[in-house]
């Protein structure tokens, strides 16, 4: 099976192209909502998706997100709906990139070993568990390599020089870079020293580095585009969805636009 991220990012290598990821809360406010959400995307231009799954006690997630899964979860959203919808998907010929972002209760509960296998079978190609340390996981890092689902570390703003190292040296296909202090959120104005903790990033590694945390407006996402290999935009595409799933395509389409430079 293919693997759509690899692809992915082989092909933005070949083009010099900035990445745009988009972050959707499975099952906010439908499953079906979220699939068209991830079609639509797709047309327009997103390049990944991280395909957020609900629950209840997160760590990194501000309001925003916390609301979504919340609603979410009082539909009793499951992980088996999360890898129906990619089958669904991979059935009607989508590409797109598909990253399951979750915390690892959840992981840990459907099993390990059988979620990796599932969700690779599934159509899904990585996984970001924020609350999962590389030095907790390694039985299941050897689980994913040999699934060849990747695995995605993040790396913040208060990471020390050797443990950036160490992340980046374990991140597949690309790093995460948690572009504020905090949790999740959409904010007015970025970090003045965004540049130069990317600068240090990418001076540590070939692999991209995407920004995320934060970036809320087409005129943030230019300009941390060009400062990075790319964003990754969540809480903003929450904020807008609540007014519709029209309103989020619209927005999300402007993100695509301001960011791949069109």
């Amino acid at each position: 099976m293919k693997n759509y991220l690899t692809l992915k990012i082989q092909e933005v290598r070949r083009k010099k192209r900035k990445l745009f990821c988009v972050f959707l809360t499975l099952g906010y406010p439908s499953i079906a909502a979220t699939e068209r959400l991830i079609l639509s995307s797709e047309q327009a231009g997103v390049d990944i998706i991280e395909l957020g799954f609900p629950f209840s006690d997160p760590l990194a997630d501000g309001p925003t997100i916390q609301y979504s899964s919340e609603q979410a979860i009082k539909k009793n959203v499951t992980i088996k709906d999360a890898l129906a919808l990619v089958r669904r998907l991979r059935q009607k010929g989508s590409k797109i990139p598909i990253l399951f972002f979750g915390y690892f209760n959840p992981v840990f509960s459907y099993g390990g070993k059988d979620f990796a296998r599932d969700a690779r079978d599934s159509g899904m190609d990585g996984l970001i568990i924020p609350d999962l340390p590389p030095e907790e996981e390694v039985a299941f890092q050897k689980i994913c390599r040999k699934q060849k689902l990747h695995r995605v570390q993040l790396v913040a703003p208060t990471t020390k020089d050797a443990r950036a190292k160490m992340l980046v040296g374990k991140s597949q296909e690309f790093i995460y870079y948690v572009s504020l202090k905090g949790v999740t959120g959409a904010q007015k104005a970025m970090p003045a020293d965004l540049k130069a903790h990317l600068s240090k990033l990418k001076r540590m590694t070939a692999k991209p580095v995407l920004a995320g945390f934060g970036i809320s407006t087409p005129e943030q996402a230019r300009a941390i585009s060009q400062m990075s290999d790319g964003v990754i935009v969540g809480s903003a595409v929450i904020e807008h969805l609540k007014r519709g799933v029209p309103v989020a395509e619209r927005f999300i389409l402007k993100m695509s636009r301001a960011i791949h430079g069109s």
